[in-house]
């Protein structure tokens, strides 16, 4: 693709840079990649306005001001030198490569990570699920990948541990997070931090997304604090779980309950990549707001085609149900 455009337009007239995923390092959201891109191109000399009367237009628009003044100078930098920037995002640290995990190791692993998330009752949950399935694809499958069981064990550990307002702060403050600070930057440095709660945001009127806010450091103290709280997930008592996103997230995972233990009732080969399909559709749920909306919408029809595929045994076509997209 890049060697099609360099071909087209000429090399000398041709600049890559990995926006998006910069501008989400550096300003901790992907929303600030446009005025990242906007000061990239400005310090190339691609924009006839002065860096003020952009500056001051940002201002004047009122929305985010500092996050997209700060993408906008963050764009200018990595035009001017892009080897001081990517040297600033990831400082160069000695890491061991990971070694590459077997289904055992994946499955324990997410089981440690869905305790400290919730309790072990929550992780008892997602093993019990994952070895009927374990059990049920070895008994119609033997010998083979456990294609089925990769899948279940990825997708109901990424719908259990949906990232709420308890998983942030737990993050926060269970000590990784002040450990890397500590290990990447040294002297005095002010913590700031950019969220969006869903019960104190307002929305953008553009993208549907909730508009962040800055807090001071004192957030880390109640990280702390609201961490404690984690056993009000998913309860009545729970002040968080009464917003739409939440009751989707917990739909969410009570529908792929059920859409495993329909597969297990009707797993042979005809149907075997119908249900590694089903088993693998919460894939496709990605991003925030109404991009996750839309998605669910995509994800909830070619559910529904291919729960009737499994229940009728006619065999559906890949392109019938992916069209549903």
């Amino acid at each position: 693709m890049k060697q099609t455009i360099i071909e087209a337009v000429g090399a000398a007239k041709t600049h890559f840079v990995e926006a998006t995923s910069l501008a989400t390092r550096l300003m901790g959201d992907s929303i600030a990649s446009n005025l990242f891109m906007l000061g990239y191109a400005f310090q190339l000399g691609l924009i006839p306005l002065t860096s003020a009367a952009i500056e001051k237009a940002i201002e004047l628009n009122g929305v985010a001001v500092n996050l997209n003044q700060q993408a906008f100078l963050w764009g200018r930098r990595t035009a001017h030198d892009p080897a001081a920037v990517e040297a600033f995002v990831n400082p160069q640290q000695k890491v061991s490569e990971p070694q590459p995990m077997d289904l055992d190791q994946r499955i324990q692993n997410n089981v440690e990570t869905l305790k400290a998330y919730q309790n072990g009752a929550y992780a008892k949950r997602y093993v019990e699920l994952v070895q009927r399935v374990r059990d049920t694809e070895s008994r119609v499958f033997p010998g083979q990948q456990p294609m089925l069981s990769e899948a279940v064990a990825f997708n109901y550990f990424k719908l259990l541990a949906y990232k709420d307002e308890y998983e942030v702060a737990r993050l926060y403050s269970n000590g990784e997070f002040t450990r890397q600070l500590e290990a990447q930057f040294e002297g005095d440095y002010r913590l700031e931090f950019h969220l969006a709660p869903s019960w104190l945001a307002r929305r953008d009127p553009h993208n549907g997304l909730p508009r962040k806010r800055s807090f001071g450091p004192w957030m880390l103290r109640a990280f702390n604090v609201l961490a404690k709280f984690k056993f009000l997930r998913g309860t009545a008592l729970d002040p968080f779980g009464h917003s739409l996103e939440r009751k989707q997230e917990r739909d969410l995972i009570d529908s792929y309950v059920r859409d495993i233990e329909l597969i297990l009732q009707h797993l042979q080969a005809q149907n075997r990549h119908t249900a590694l399909s089903l088993a693998r559709l919460p894939e496709r749920i990605r991003g925030y707001g109404y991009i996750k909306e839309s998605a669910m919408k995509a994800a909830a029809l070619q559910a529904d085609i291919l729960r009737k595929s499994l229940e009728s045994g006619e065999v559906v076509a890949p392109k019938l149900y992916e069209a549903a997209a």
